[in-house]
């Protein structure tokens, strides 16, 4: 599994390892019920310390994104396993994203564009596949 983090960032290391993790889901690169790095492994490959690790991994848990079975490791968890509040939550963000777009002036098409181009992403290709 391939995560670059950027310690300089001012995004705690934590919420970067999430959103490379979700990319990673959205690209396909993980499938669901693969199994993700054990806590210590990642922790000694990124060079960051454990909790971190688990702090990210029970957000993950608790956002429906990931599943944990004891004593065998933490999975990615398929698409119906999603938590319905996370969903709702993105509604309400995306709205409010969508309404600021078009207050400043973004035109409609302009914003079905980029929806039309991200779209593939979804699914794991590519903007020129």
């Amino acid at each position: 599994m391939m995560i670059e983090l950027d310690v300089q960032s001012g995004k705690p290391v934590y919420e970067q390892l999430m959103d490379k993790i979700k990319e990673l889901m959205i690209n396909e690169v993980l499938q669901e019920h693969n199994q993700l790095p054990s806590i210590r492994i990642l922790a000694q490959e990124l060079t960051i310390n454990p909790n971190t690790i688990q702090k990210a991994y029970k957000q993950l848990e608790s956002d429906g994104f990931i599943y944990t079975l004891p004593g065998k490791g933490n999975f990615v968890a398929p698409p119906n396993f999603k938590n319905s509040l996370k969903e709702e939550e993105m509604r309400n963000e995306l709205s409010k994203v969508l309404a600021e777009a078009l207050y400043i002036g973004i035109d409609k098409s302009e914003i079905y564009r980029i929806i039309k181009e991200i779209s593939p992403l979804a699914k794991g290709g590519g903007i020129h596949d």
